[in-house]
């Protein structure tokens, strides 16, 4: 069982990252490792400041060998990776043309 327990979440993360993809209508990916500062905020809740974290990080550290390594740029935590996961890539073509607009939660629209 405990061996079954990483591809449980693996599966489900999958899940959750293509509903979201598919929430918002939006195709493509942004490659970290090539994009500018400009296609980084095609990425949801990336402005300038972050896209400009990201590329700094890129630069000090190298390209980025896993998306979950994002984790480590200032303003990118577990659940921020989460909303961008389905937008982002390591490796290949940035494809994704316009900016990602998340739907409001519940929880948000309820304030």
């Amino acid at each position: 069982m405990k061996k079954l327990i990483p591809i449980i979440v693996l599966v489900l993360m999958a899940v959750a990252t293509g509903a979201i993809a598919a929430e918002t209508g939006s195709t493509g990916v942004v490659n970290v490792n090539t994009a500018s500062a400009n296609e980084l905020q095609y990425l949801p809740r990336v402005g300038p400041a972050l896209a400009g974290r990201i590329l700094e990080f890129r630069e000090a550290n190298g390209p980025f060998e896993d998306v979950n390594e994002l984790v480590a740029v200032k303003g990118i935590g577990e659940t921020s990776l989460e909303k961008l996961r389905p937008f982002v890539a390591v490796s290949g073509q940035t494809t994704l043309a316009e900016k990602v607009k998340l739907p409001r939660t519940a929880a948000t629209t309820a304030s």
